[in-house]
């Protein structure tokens, strides 16, 4: 595809480019190393076929020689396996302190209905050192495991740290989540201590989580100790709740009023750091290992070079703790940045919700899902207009595609003058493999660029690089923060069989992909769940920005199902917007728009009116589950409980799945 003028909707100016991150790296390659290169794209490659030098400079440049050294930048460069920074010791709690300053606060907290609270990095210190020394005595070391059950506030960034001060491993679920899948995977990490607040609030109204946290440690025979957050009942004289034999129960109020002195476990670069999950929906959620080293590299890398992270910003992404951006976001601590905690609903106490509390906290680069931009462009929300969003530089978009049309709304409805980054990675790497660069423009419905050290390509089914054309998203070179390993794989089985069956040596992601010559990316949803009519694939995120632009229609999924005796359904599940009606009339204009906008191959074979989409906790579409269930399969066999929005819709699509 090529992009026109009518495509642009922003480009960076003059000073923002002069003063970029990656500007400051590319003088720094030029005095250092000799290097120079001439755009984006020149530096791109250069930094996937010469690892060992890119990698050694992102090392240099943010200083990490001066913490460690190494015996070899990349030893073993073979996928899965590949071993980075042999012999180096870092720990990812110390670097986020490494520029620590009084000058601005380290997070800033918010409520939906409070005020801002600020806590410096001298408070953060003392809370950190105060829990870790209080983890220590419990008994906690090196390897052990450490588990949250805990909102978006700061108890979780202290316990974080502290978990990772001390080495130990640290793995968090949101309140949230059912206890059933809060325990398929607290369950899975075996911790020894949790932390569990007693509630959250959501949506104005707030939710008393005391009975699960009970069930919960009921569930867990590991857990030794249990460190209760009053977080909705503050009771600072009251007892630890609840209480089981065999726990013994901690206040949070008690453990942090203690002195200690705050020192860091000295672990090796590939020491275990957190536990992330992946989403559940397929099966028993995955216990993805990512190691202190990689983790530091990588977000130092993608934060600062990518998404052009400073240290006087102000960092918000509305996040639970569930979600891999809540660690992308806490890292911005290793930038120095001041992390902005919101605890609340994207939509309370309107479509805004988001947005007023960029402008209460005056957050400079604020991240959301695409189901966020999206839902409020159906509602024709304004808050360029309504709210004070001046502070707003950069806004980052994750989660699945963005519809053209939300990108245009975003620039003449949201922030016309701010850098909106469309960002596509994963739980996996936890970080980006496609994004934006402070040196390139925005287009409609176009990633601007494979992020610097991604050997990211589009391949055919045969193995073989394809431009221009939709193909498997691959990375055909390692990451550092590739995990380490899943949890409970000691032969790798699991963890080969979800990157690297396809292409033996070489990672697909599990996307499909177009990457053209000017190394623009567009992803159109997932390769697992494609839609393949007559032998021709198509993305779903096509058939989504179509069907989504009506007005009637506030939802969509689209199915393509391969079914007994050779037979192949494709259905698209349309959610009618509040007060409309769906008839027949409306499904001729969907067909029709379907047919003149994409082909007549992407028309599907029914189109039936649904109550909701269900959906992951990070907002993506159950695609390949409902797919799974159309061809037969029992909800509990690709579906985990409790891990899911609107669950009750699997029953129905079984029920569907019956009449076909």
């Amino acid at each position: 595809m090529v992009s026109t003028d009518a495509d642009l909707l922003w480009s960076p100016s003059p000073s923002r480019i002069a003063n970029s991150n990656v500007t400051a790296f590319l003088r720094w390659l030029g005095r250092e190393r000799g290097l120079s290169f001439a755009d984006y794209a020149e530096l791109w490659r250069w930094s996937t076929t010469d690892l060992p030098a890119f990698w050694s400079a992102v090392w240099e440049f943010y200083g990490l020689d001066a913490v460690t050294g190494y015996e070899q930048v990349l030893g073993d460069p073979s996928m899965p396996g590949a071993t980075w920074f042999h012999g180096a010791r870092l720990n990812f709690a110390e670097r986020c302190f490494a520029r620590a300053t009084e000058d601005r606060p380290a997070i800033v907290a918010l409520s939906e209905d409070g005020s801002p609270v600020e806590i410096s990095w001298e408070q953060l210190r003392c809370q950190v050192a105060a829990l870790a020394a209080a983890l220590r005595e419990m008994g906690v070391g090196p390897g052990d495991r450490v588990a949250g059950y805990l909102p978006n506030t700061p108890h979780a960034v202290v316990a974080l740290l502290a978990s990772a001060a001390v080495g130990a491993v640290w793995t968090v679920c949101s309140p949230d989540f059912g206890t059933p899948s809060v325990l398929a995977r607290l369950r899975q990490a075996r911790p020894k201590v949790l932390l569990a607040a007693d509630g959250y609030r959501h949506g104005g109204k707030e939710f008393d989580r005391r009975a699960d946290v009970s069930a919960i440690v009921d569930g867990l025979p590991t857990v030794r100790h249990l460190v209760a957050i009053d977080h909705l009942h503050p009771s600072p004289a009251g007892p630890p709740w609840p209480e089981r034999p065999g726990v013994t129960g901690h206040a949070w109020s008690e453990l942090l009023g203690r002195k200690a002195q705050l020192s860091f476990a000295d672990v090796p670069f590939d020491h275990p750091l957190w536990l992330l999950w992946s989403s559940g929906t397929t099966g028993v959620p995955k216990g993805i290992v990512h190691g202190h080293g990689g983790i530091v590299v990588e977000l130092l890398k993608a934060l600062g070079l990518g998404a052009d992270l400073r240290a006087e910003d102000r960092f918000l992404f509305h996040t639970s703790t569930s979600w891999m951006v809540w660690n992308f976001m806490v890292a911005g601590l290793l930038h120095g940045a001041t992390v902005v905690l919101y605890d609340g609903s994207p939509t309370h106490p309107d479509i805004n919700g988001v947005w007023r509390a960029a402008e209460r906290t005056r957050a400079t680069m604020v991240g959301v899902g695409a189901a966020y931009l999206v839902a409020a462009e159906k509602a024709q929300a304004h808050p360029a207009a309504d709210t004070d969003l001046s502070a707003v530089r950069s806004i980052l978009q994750t989660g699945s595609s963005l519809p053209p049309s939300t990108w245009r709304w975003a620039y003449d409805r949201l922030a016309p003058d701010a850098w909106l980054q469309s960002i596509c990675g994963g739980t996996d790497i936890c970080s980006v493999l496609a994004g934006g660069s402070p040196l390139l423009p925005v287009r409609a419905a176009r990633i601007p660029c494979p992020a610097l050290g991604v050997a990211l390509a589009a391949w055919d089914p045969a193995g073989r690089p394809v431009v221009g054309q939709q193909g498997e998203l691959v990375v055909t070179a390692p990451l550092p923060s590739m995990p380490l390993h899943f949890l409970d794989d000691p032969d790798g089985q699991r963890y080969r069989a979800s990157y690297f069956d396809t292409y033996p040596g070489v990672w697909r992601h599990g996307d499909w992909v177009t990457v053209d010559a000017d190394l623009t990316v567009v992803v159109a949803g997932r390769s697992d769940s494609t839609l393949n009519r007559m032998g021709v694939r198509m993305g779903s995120a096509d058939v989504y920005a179509v069907v989504e632009q009506f007005p009637e229609i506030a939802d969509s999924l689209v199915i393509g199902a391969e079914l007994p005796e050779g037979r192949y359904r494709m259905p698209l599940f349309v959610v009618p917007a509040a007060g409309e009606r769906f008839d027949d009339a409306l499904r001729e204009r969907i067909v029709a728009a379907i047919r003149h906008q994409l082909s007549p191959r992407h028309v599907p074979d029914d189109i039936v009116p649904v109550a909701a989409v269900p959906r992951t906790p990070t907002g993506k579409k159950l695609e390949v589950p409902v797919k799974r269930i159309l061809q037969g399969a029992a909800v509990v066999e690709v579906c985990a409980a409790g891990s899911v929005t609107h669950p009750e819709m699997l029953d129905w699509f079984a029920e569907f799945a019956a009449t076909w």
